[in-house]
């Protein structure tokens, strides 16, 4: 999958960030949209991680219906990009799960 590819949006659907963050951050893929669509989870989150300048970290906050992220979300992660480590943080009082992943 490409960037270009991740990026396209529809009209309804607004990217999960358009800048490149020289920081770590958090991206919010717990709303509702995101509730039963593990595909535009993953979609979103390779962008939230190729948007991660390298030596900082994204908190990939993931829906709870989506169920833990391990079985959706790591190994597409690991299949996209080199050098990351992907550790499981903790679920979240709401339901949802964070994850962080740290950029090489």
């Amino acid at each position: 999958m490409s960037t270009t590819d991740r990026n396209d949006h529809d009209e309804t659907t607004e990217p999960i960030t358009d800048e490149v963050h020289h920081n770590s951050w958090s991206a919010n893929l717990e709303r509702p949209k995101y509730a039963d669509d593990a595909d535009l989870a993953v979609r979103d989150a390779l962008v939230a991680v190729e948007h991660t300048a390298p030596g900082n970290h994204v908190n990939l906050v993931t829906h709870g219906d989506l169920g833990h992220p391990e079985t959706f979300l790591y190994d597409a992660l690991e299949a996209e990009s080199d050098g990351l480590s992907v550790e499981y943080v903790e679920r979240c009082g709401c339901g949802g799960h964070v994850s962080r992943v740290r950029v090489g």
